[in-house]
């Protein structure tokens, strides 16, 4: 019965991945490069953390 349920709910959740795997978003060049901009200031602050974090010990 668990087994059943949890491969049926897998099952539509790997069928709403396949539908969504490649989004039909168009961006500007600003919002591509506002993404950039946000993605390596995330980069720079979890390098941060972990140099604070590794010079502590």
């Amino acid at each position: 019965m668990l087994k059943g349920f949890l491969l049926n709910n897998f099952s539509k959740i790997r069928e709403i991945n396949r539908k969504y795997a490649k989004p039909n978003v168009e961006m500007s060049r600003w919002v591509k490069a506002t993404l950039l901009f946000l993605r390596l200031y995330l980069i720079f602050l979890v390098g941060l953390l972990l140099y604070k974090f590794m010079t502590m010990i």
